[in-house]
């Protein structure tokens, strides 16, 4: 290994642990994964050359060639994260277009209920299929403020708050549009949408179920009434569309997320095109409903939720920090890290794929699970026959794994990070009483997919 491959290695352990200990530093995890890239591939480009001809043997060229073969492989990179990015960008816009016009208020009604039981039990389905839809971390907001209209008990909400998580992220896991980490799998046709819901549904399913019925024996008695009227009350939200107009964003955007991987298939287009092509259509729906509007206040006033407007409340930060977590992960696959890292991993567990992911799912829990699935992306080539197949045992255990394991500490996944902020969960809290009820559930999906393969669908469908 020579001194730059280990001077790269050095930069991104570095960068990652800053990463990990943002709320001590208190420098955005953004900034250090943007700063990460950047210093890795200048250390690339110290001295190219050799790790072009151990990647790409087949390149023959010298000098200015060699550098700008470099930065093509740069270029080529940063492509194949842009159409993840751009993917992230219109789905977020495309959810805060739906959600600032009141189209998930119907959620409110839906979740009335008389016990705590039958409450958690409403939680964890509507929290399951939504994040399938949207995503994990918009679905923990809209649910986590719906418990606060519900639940006054502040150790009782805590424990739907954490169901909540574990069902968010299960969601996810099954949809090819759920969590990021299947999106980045789908865009780089490691697995197909068809495949990961066929497959992946029942595993995400029991790895749900069985800590909501863990959890569900510590609640006992009915919810108090006034919880209920306040519920009912609603936010008095001032809202700028009549009620059809608020159902024809609602089905145009979440119908429209439902229809990407349908554009997908019959196009071959990539799915952020179809992305676009939804938030574009929305976006010109929501401009001829203002047009009518203006005619009937007059042109000069002024209406906060266009989606002009809304663009600026797109996170941004976590844009870049994807951007700066995948290039950097990117070069590692360039100077050959992380082909080596895959050969030992499958020499230390016997090329067994479910210890591999298992693993992979567990490391999830514990550092952030995009670069982890980025890298496993770059360890291990898609093969056009077996567990490396598109649709192979290998992704759709890794899409589950990755986005399940990040249940079992708080800090693994994006919907626990949001989650505990806004509940103010602790981490030893969550340990001691959810960790292991999640870890049940994950070791459960698993072994539900193994019967599944072995016994049932020995070939992808």
């Amino acid at each position: 290994m020579s001194t730059l491959t280990i001077a790269i290695i050095v930069v991104f352990v570095l960068g990652y642990a800053l990463i990990a200990m943002e709320s001590l530093t208190k420098v955005n995890k953004a900034a250090i994964a943007l700063l990460m890239f950047v210093f890795c591939w200048m250390l690339f480009m110290f001295d190219p050359a050799p790790f072009i001809q151990l990647m790409h043997p087949d390149f023959a060229g010298a000098g200015e060639k060699v550098v700008a073969f470099a930065n093509s492989l740069i270029t080529e990179h940063l492509g194949d994260t842009a159409t993840t990015l751009f993917f992230l960008m219109g789905a977020m816009t495309i959810v805060e277009i739906v959600d600032q016009n009141g189209g998930f208020n119907w959620v409110k009604n839906v979740m009335q209920s008389k016990t705590k039981r039958s409450l958690l039990w409403k939680i964890a389905f509507m929290t399951f299929f939504l994040s399938a839809i949207l995503d994990n971390l918009t679905t923990s907001i809209v649910m986590i403020m719906i418990l606060r209209k519900l639940i006054q008990d502040k150790h009782d909400r805590m424990i739907y708050a954490s169901l909540v998580i574990i069902a968010a992220n299960s969601g996810g896991a099954f949809s090819p549009i759920g969590d990021v980490t299947t999106i980045m799998l789908w865009n780089s046709g490691m697995i197909t949408a068809g495949g990961v819901i066929s497959e992946i549904f029942v595993p995400s399913l029991i790895s749900m179920l069985i800590p909501a019925f863990l959890l569900s024996l510590s609640l006992k008695g009915n919810i108090q009434r006034d919880n209920l009227t306040n519920d009912l009350s609603g936010d008095r939200e001032v809202l700028e569309f009549n009620s059809l107009q608020r159902k024809i964003i609602f089905a145009i955007g979440v119908g429209g997320l439902c229809f990407v991987p349908l554009f997908h298939f019959l196009t071959d287009l990539p799915p952020f095109a179809g992305i676009l092509l939804v938030l574009g259509v929305l976006w010109t729906v929501t401009e001829l409903f203002y047009h009518n509007l203006h005619k009937e206040r007059g042109g000069d006033f002024h209406f906060s939720k266009r989606v002009s407007s809304l663009l600026s409340r797109i996170d941004m930060s976590t844009i870049l920090f994807f951007l700066g977590i995948l290039m950097a992960v990117a070069c590692l696959e360039e100077v050959g890290v992380l082909r080596e890292l895959g050969n030992g991993l499958n020499i230390a567990f016997n090329s067994n794929h479910y210890a591999v992911t298992g693993i992979i799912g567990v490391l999830s829990s514990i550092v952030d699970n995009v670069p982890l699935v980025a890298g496993s992306m770059g360890m291990y080539p898609v093969e056009a026959m077996g567990d490396m197949s598109v649709d192979g045992i290998f992704w759709q255990l890794l899409a589950y794994c990755a986005g399940v394991g990040g249940s079992m500490l708080i800090v693994g996944s994006a919907a626990g990070v949001v989650v505990m902020g806004l509940e103010k969960i602790t981490f030893g809290w969550y340990m001691k009483r959810i960790s292991w009820i999640a870890f049940v559930g994950y070791i459960a999906g698993i072994l539900s997919y193994w019967v599944i393969r072995t016994l049932v669908f020995t070939t992808p469908l």
